[in-house]
């Protein structure tokens, strides 16, 4: 039995922190409906006065990512007069880090989103990532922070690009059976990082690809005797892909049931592991 819920989502900035925070608590609900209504960039009080007439004609709890303490008491007040439930995301974190710094919280709006190191990291991943994807300019692999490997639709692209928005330098290298590997690879002084796929995943995502495309062609490689989606030949280009890996000592994470979010964060905990022990084995 599924149950309907409407949120209210308000925020002074882009409604990004909400919107991971309502996603990862809604997927504990397997049946719940969850109406989202958002609010963004609300930062001044004719803004909210609007906001508040628009959740009492279609009621439902309020959560909030306001930092401007102004404007979260105006809402806190305005909640409380139309009798809704609000919840301020940020404040138990937030309340926390002021005891522990014994520092008050600066409430700027969007204040994870200023113009630092940390912001023109990310755009150089990217212009990275997008010069280096699919083995392209592959002489400059020695200046990735990391390399995938891995065969065809196994996630190599997607996951280069999540990474970039954490500032990682994700460069990716296609494996094709019968293929030699690049020179390049082989003298990558990188942590290198094999993407493997269940293989009855693999055909799906693959039959998807193929069918998506839509023509004349995409009709004749559906055909099942095509090797691209060959369940044999699927299954062995997997193990050759695995096998290959091993060989040269490269970790696997297996994308099989993991979001892009899921993989990435598995490689970066293998990218501190690769940086730790070099750092142990350093004369």
């Amino acid at each position: 039995m599924s149950h309907h819920i409407v949120l209210h989502l308000v925020s002074d900035a882009t409604g990004q922190t909400l919107d991971s925070v309502v996603r990862a608590s809604i997927a504990q609900f397997s049946h719940a409906e969850v109406t989202c209504h958002r609010w963004n960039l609300i930062r001044t009080r004719s803004q909210l006065r609007r906001v508040l007439e628009a959740i009492e004609q279609d009621r439902g709890p309020v959560l909030s990512s306001v930092v401007d303490q102004r404007l979260q008491h105006e809402l806190t007040i305005g909640c409380a007069h139309i009798k809704v439930r609000l919840v301020n995301v940020l404040d138990p974190v937030t309340a926390v880090l002021q005891d522990e710094l014994g520092e008050k919280a600066i409430g700027r709006p969007g204040g994870q989103y200023v113009m630092d190191d940390a912001y023109f990291r990310r755009i150089d991943a990217m212009h990275f990532v997008l010069a280096h994807d699919d083995g392209q300019e592959i002489g400059g692999l020695s200046h990735a922070d990391v390399v995938l490997v891995g065969i065809s639709r196994a996630s190599k692209t997607p996951t280069s690009f999540y990474l970039a928005n954490c500032g990682v330098k994700a460069a990716n290298v296609p494996l094709i059976p019968d293929l030699p590997l690049p020179d390049e690879l082989l003298h990558v002084q990188r942590p290198i990082v094999g993407l493997t796929i269940d293989p009855d995943v693999l055909i799906s995502i693959r039959r998807h690809r193929l069918d998506v495309m839509g023509d004349r062609r995409s009709e004749l490689l559906l055909r099942t005797d095509n090797p691209y989606i060959d369940p044999e030949r699927v299954e062995e280009e997997v193990r050759w892909a695995r096998r290959l890996c091993a060989r040269h000592g490269w970790p696997l994470v297996d994308v099989s049931r993991r979001s892009i979010e899921e993989t990435s964060a598995a490689i970066m905990g293998l990218m501190a592991d690769w940086e730790e022990h070099r750092a142990e084995n350093r004369p």
